[in-house]
């Protein structure tokens, strides 16, 4: 297929990335390599971790069953909208920067020289942030968060446009939030159901037990005790 996005010399994409790229030339080495760790890996493995926590708080919830179904969309959305990026990059067919720039991009980790828009990881983070914000804003606003520090690395890594973190968002955003009726009017009674199971405690929290001992235990008197009749006189 014909590229849709090319990149000249002189365009706004090619000039950010140069930029925003160019700065790895006045880092330590080890900076570097740490930034690109987490541009890889670490900030899309704190976004999960961020979900599992949303997770563990909705089930504290006074509407538990409702606020982990929501959680449980967000996990979803974002592993949709990954596969909807695939026919996405096969239809674009952009060349990465360090493929179009040869010897002009310091690529920081080795990547494969595949499709470069949409970017799988700013599609994943804000999927699963907009999911997030969604059931609870203080959460989204940390996953969004999370999901402009990786579209920065990705370009400061040298593997992708401005744009195709852009596309990525966007592509995220709109999987969230076009799907969500359909996605909650199925999930909530799923996990309503799922309350009347075994599974019951993936959905609510099972009260604290010292809190549960304390509610059972039999009160004490607070008088003096009768004594035993063969004591009375």
């Amino acid at each position: 297929m014909v590229t849709l996005l090319a990149d000249g010399g002189g365009s706004l994409d090619w000039s950010l990335v140069s930029m925003v790229n160019g700065l790895a030339k006045s880092l330590p080495h080890a900076l570097d390599t740490a930034l690109a760790f987490m541009g890889e890996y670490g900030v899309p493995l704190a976004s999960v971790l961020l979900l599992v926590f949303a997770w563990a708080w909705a089930r504290r919830g006074k509407d538990a069953p409702v606020a982990v179904a929501g959680v449980l969309w967000a996990g979803l959305a974002s592993g949709l909208a990954l596969l909807l990026n695939v026919p996405v990059r096969a239809m674009v067919q952009r060349p990465r920067p360090f493929v179009s720039h040869p010897g002009q991009v310091d690529l920081l980790m080795s990547h494969q020289a595949n499709g470069s828009f949409a970017s799988d990881h700013a599609t994943f983070t804000m999927a699963l942030a907009v999911g997030l914000m969604l059931v609870d804003r203080r959460l989204g606003r940390i996953g969004i968060g999370l999901a402009f520090v990786e579209g920065f690395l990705r370009v400061f890594m040298g593997v992708h446009y401005p744009s195709d973190v852009l596309g990525g968002y966007a592509l995220g955003t709109a999987t969230v939030l076009l799907l969500a009726p359909v996605a909650m009017a199925v999930l909530t009674p799923f996990t309503h159901a799922l309350t009347r199971t075994a599974l019951r405690p993936l959905v609510v929290a099972a009260p604290n037990a010292s809190r549960g001992r304390a509610a059972t235990a039999t009160p004490q008197p607070s008088g003096t005790e009768e004594p035993p009749h063969h004591l009375a006189a």
